[in-house]
């Protein structure tokens, strides 16, 4: 190296203060020693940095040149501690969210809010992709935090649940189902039904009760998105069958929902990887969430997951 960071903090101060005096009462050194980095500094270079003129030093050509990039790699180093600072102190950093679009528009609004009261100076970036592309993000380290519903089945994640919520059938108030206090397959068969896609768990836990009770399950319309089933029901397509987490972010206010029996439950779970563990700002992030603050780390693996609030 032909300039040293102890060197280079020696330029910038001579070059700030105009003397090699005010440097050295600023660096909490001695004269001397600050002629003899330069002297050194200049050595290794090879060219000047000052020359002196009555009593004064003046800035080369070259030490003018060089000055800029000296503060800007101090800006940098200052940037740097700063930051790093920060995150020890859990003040700073972005954390990465990847989230089903039910979740995304239910449980974590409110935790992204309280979040961002305790850590201002924080970003979040909050993407939503199917459950099968968040567990591929969260396995790959492309995301600190995956929030899905649906087993996992990856030994390389860790998985918490946070909670559930029952499935419900929606429908317009003067619908003439909406009188009843639950609505079971027997019900429903005569309508038309808008169903979650049929790759995810609560349609198979759909077909699974209407066979139970020998009833066909014919889905008119499969949906992926809540707000657009809300849109076919407003329309007057059918009834939805949707998750409480599909309602919570819906705005349905102008439609009813009625129980699904039997009682059907989603339950939405953290996604984590297991391989390293989570930041300060991840778990902050954690204990931000509704209920009792929760530890990440201790769950089981792939898919078998414990509650950790009701």
């Amino acid at each position: 190296m032909t300039f040293d960071l102890r060197e280079m903090e020696v330029f910038r101060r001579v070059m700030e203060l105009g003397s090699v005096t005010a440097a050295a009462a600023a660096l909490n050194i001695s004269q001397p020693a600050v002629t003899r980095m330069l002297q050194k500094a200049e050595a290794r270079l090879g060219f000047a940095l000052f020359v002196r003129e009555r009593r004064r030093l003046r800035p080369t050509a070259e030490a003018q040149v060089m000055f800029p990039g000296t503060l800007g790699a101090f800006t940098a180093i200052e940037l740097v501690q700063r930051l790093a600072g920060e995150l020890r102190e859990g003040r700073a950093g972005i954390l990465a969210i990847a989230a089903i679009p039910s979740l995304a528009a239910s449980i974590l609004p409110a935790a992204i809010r309280r979040f961002r009261e305790k850590r201002p100076e924080s970003a979040i970036t909050l993407q939503t992709f199917s459950a099968h592309e968040i567990i591929q993000r969260i396995a790959s380290h492309r995301d600190d935090l995956g929030f899905i519903i649906g087993p996992v089945g990856h030994e390389a994640l860790v998985v918490q649940d946070l909670q559930s919520t029952s499935l419900a059938c929606v429908m317009p108030p003067d619908h003439p189902l909406a009188g009843q206090r639950s609505i079971g397959p027997e019900a429903l068969a005569d309508h038309p039904l808008i169903c979650p896609s049929r790759n995810l768990v609560l349609s198979e836990q759909l077909a699974r009760a209407f066979a139970d009770r020998n009833v066909p399950f014919r889905i008119a319309v499969e949906v992926s998105h809540t707000h657009a089933a809300c849109a076919l029901v407003r329309a007057g397509v059918g009834i939805a069958l949707m998750d409480g987490f599909g309602l919570m972010g819906a705005r349905a206010d102008d439609l009813v929902s009625r129980p699904f029996r039997p009682t059907l439950l989603s339950t939405a779970r953290l996604v984590t990887a297991g391989l390293r563990p989570v930041s300060r700002l991840a778990q902050d992030f954690v204990d931000a969430l509704a209920g009792p603050p929760a530890k990440v780390g201790r769950p089981q693996r792939g898919g078998h997951s414990r509650a950790t609030r009701p």
